[in-house]
């Protein structure tokens, strides 16, 4: 629901080396030291462990060093969010652990990009929406969604 510039930004945020570091580990044979810090991560991190499973199951990745690799190809960088031409609702939940941040969120760097007709609606505390996927008010932020498609579709 929220819109992602780079989803691979939520990988390399926490870990310890720079994004091209990540990406030549990720995608290589074997990487021992790689391998060992997302085991660590998993053991003390719910959230890591439930991310890892999760992005594994979702994109058929048989290792956490597998999804990490297949999930920083997804990126709307290098001109392509700029070749989005169809109007665009960017939603942004204003605490989301994974795609939010104190600088710029993810959603904002993805509307910043837009040149095609864009809306940015951001869910916050006060409405119970802050928070990843606005698990505390689904039917808020369905509403608003729906409310958007049938304004501009």
């Amino acid at each position: 629901m929220d819109g992602v510039y780079d989803a691979g930004s939520a990988v390399t945020s926490m870990l310890p080396w720079p994004r091209e570091e990540i990406v030549r580990r990720a995608r290589a044979p074997h990487d021992e030291e790689f391998d060992a810090l997302l085991a660590a991560g998993r053991r003390t991190s719910p959230t890591l462990r439930w991310a890892c499973d999760h992005g594994r199951y979702v994109l058929g990745a048989a290792t956490d060093r597998e999804f990490v690799a297949k999930y920083l190809e997804y990126t709307l960088e290098d001109g392509v969010a700029e070749k989005i031409t169809c109007p665009v609702l960017v939603c942004e939940a204003a605490d989301d652990l994974f795609f939010g941040g104190s600088r710029e969120t993810e959603p904002r760097r993805l509307y910043a990009h837009l040149a095609a007709p864009k809306t940015l609606l951001t869910f916050t505390a006060e409405e119970g929406a802050d928070a990843h996927c606005h698990v505390g008010a689904q039917r808020l932020a369905t509403g608003r969604i729906y409310d958007w498609l049938d304004r501009t579709l």
